[in-house]
């Protein structure tokens, strides 16, 4: 990742998080410049420096130095840079029955996936004793009937919305990624993998997944119990 220190675009991240990964296909579908700012939370210098911009302390933040503005949350990042920097391959379509459509998948995998993807996750690290192994079989179970629609919805799709690759696909290859670590994409679900496979050979989720390679040692393991 070669920083554009002339973009007045910059990008605060982890590119381990999911929903910083989804900024980042974003910006790679239509090679926006910009200012690369790794983030560890767990240095204090670049824990408190984030801080200082966006004191919620949640990833990514976009910060656009030409309006002065900082903007979070990655859905509404990329609805940004669709509008105010917009490339050769629109993320929200003109039509508005097609940009709603986009935004309630979007909302469909961060919400009915990511989250209990993330539920799981997050149980594992856990002090000892302190899990809450209910609630993971019901995030388990949650995303299992998420893979049953999104089979279904898939069934005669190329992408997300159908032909056009949007929001909603960027959403997608992060957290299919990660869901599929900790409750396998099985044939069950076959439109299912046969998706995720599509966004594994789309350059720009390709390149995200590479560039977050080195870290995979931060997925936490699952318990003895899991």
């Amino acid at each position: 990742m070669t920083p554009n220190h002339q973009s007045p675009l910059q990008l605060y991240f982890h590119p381990f998080a999911s929903f910083c990964q989804k900024v980042l296909i974003a910006l790679y579908e239509n090679g926006t410049p910009f200012e690369p700012h790794f983030v560890d939370l767990g240095d204090p210098v670049s824990r408190d420096a984030f801080l200082a911009i966006w004191p919620v302390g949640r990833m990514p933040v976009l910060v656009d130095r030409s309006a002065n503005r900082t903007i979070p949350e990655s859905s509404i990042i990329i609805e940004y840079l669709d509008h105010h920097y917009p490339g050769a391959r629109p993320l929200i379509p003109g039509d508005f029955n097609k940009a709603l459509e986009t935004r309630l998948q979007d909302r469909f995998f961060d919400l009915q996936m990511a989250e209990p993807m993330q539920k799981i996750v997050t149980d594992r690290i856990r002090p000892k004793g302190r899990g809450d192994p209910h609630g993971v079989e019901v995030a388990k179970a949650s995303l299992l009937t998420a893979y049953g629609l999104l089979d279904r919805q898939m069934e005669n799709r190329t992408w997300a919305i159908g032909e056009e690759f949007t929001l909603a696909d960027c959403s997608a290859g992060p957290t299919l990624f990660y869901a599929d670590w900790v409750v396998p994409i099985t044939d069950a679900h076959k439109h299912v993998r046969a998706y995720l496979e599509r966004l594994m050979n789309r350059p720009s989720f390709a390149r995200a997944v590479e560039e977050a390679r080195p870290y995979r040692g931060l997925f936490p393991q699952p318990r003895a119990d899991d």
